[in-house]
């Protein structure tokens, strides 16, 4: 008996991302867009209900036209593009382990290569527009001091908006040693310190409360009460950074991941190992981190300055080039 597509899918979601891979619900609504694009797709081409779909419907060369459809009709970016063949490519390799029939038809999805696209740009805040902004925030009334706290929390522990959305009291320390547990991606919990102002900031916050906390307590909460959502901190963080998108010194908008790459690239900047780096902003792999190090022009002055020959100080390395006189040494080279 053929198996449903239905079945399949479902299991795959409850099963593989939730119990298995312990995924966050962001990354599951990632794969659920995914899935559901290319599902009605195959529906309308074989002209016919997404219930009445079998799993052999799937075919290499459905998937092949679904990626075109995705590039030509709906007008897709290549990173959208690639993201959802990400999520194909998940679902197929559990396909091939649930139902060894469809062996062939799931090795080649995988083959299937990504597109090449250029990296991301990597913007972050500087030093004097941070300093300015929490300035014009500096106060410890009302819901200035929540937004304040909230800004010098996404800066200090580089969070991610969702880790923010998800902190309770019963994550912080704010006794020494002053520290913050955060729940990030791949349900993956890490550590990371405080500094004495975020702590103190915190306190105060927490002593606003109307009612007695415990620590299930939302620390960032609206006004209603309750905490807030990915989309409360984007407006947030939009009301208060307006200034620094009218500048024009940061194209596009001032978001929250963008605390994120500013407390990555400061904390290099600052000599802090790109290991202790990693585990400070919850990074898989050492090259996601290694990138803050690209864009950080202190660091590429600093290396420069290492890399300098001196040729104005030192005897050991005169004003001119010694090969350019070596009759031999051009020879050689002449002949290669």
């Amino acid at each position: 008996m053929t198996s449903s597509v239905g079945q399949i899918v479902h299991s795959f979601f409850e099963d593989h991302l939730k119990t298995q891979r312990g995924l966050q619900p962001n990354s599951i609504r990632s794969y659920r867009d995914a899935l559901r694009l290319y599902l009605c797709f195959i529906a309308k081409q074989h002209r016919s209900r997404l219930t009445k779909l079998k799993i052999t419907d799937l075919t290499f060369d459905q998937t092949q036209r679904f990626l075109k459809h995705l590039e030509v009709e709906r007008k897709n970016q290549i990173r959208s593009r690639n993201q959802r063949l990400v999520a194909l490519r998940a679902f197929f390799e559990y396909v091939a382990n649930r139902l060894p029939e469809m062996l062939d038809v799931c090795e080649r999805v995988a083959l299937i290569p990504l597109k090449r696209t250029p990296p991301p740009e990597t913007r972050f805040l500087q030093r004097e527009d941070l300093a300015t902004l929490f300035r014009r925030l500096n106060t410890k009334d009302g819901s200035l001091l929540r937004d304040r706290t909230l800004l010098l929390f996404l800066y200090n522990t580089g969070a991610r908006v969702q880790e923010v959305a998800d902190i309770r009291l019963g994550h912080l320390q704010l006794q020494p040693p002053l520290r913050a547990r955060l729940h990030g991606k791949g349900n993956k919990w890490r550590t990371c310190p405080l500094w004495p102002e975020t702590a103190e900031q915190l306190r105060l916050l927490v002593a606003q409360c109307k009612q007695a906390p415990d620590a299930n307590t939302p620390v960032f909460v609206s006004r209603a009460g309750c905490a807030l959502t990915r989309s409360g901190i984007y407006k947030i963080v939009r009301r208060h950074c307006y200034q620094l998108d009218a500048s024009g010194a940061y194209p596009g908008r001032v978001s929250p991941h963008l605390f994120r790459h500013t407390a990555a690239v400061h904390l290099l900047e600052s000599g802090v190992e790109v290991n202790v780096i990693r585990g400070w902003l919850g990074h898989v792999s050492l090259e996601t981190t290694n990138r803050y190090a690209e864009i950080s022009a202190p660091l590429k002055e600093a290396a420069l300055r290492v890399c300098e020959l001196p040729w104005e100080t030192s005897a050991a390395f005169p004003r001119r080039v010694i090969w350019r006189d070596d009759e031999n040494l051009l020879n050689w080279l002449n002949s290669l």
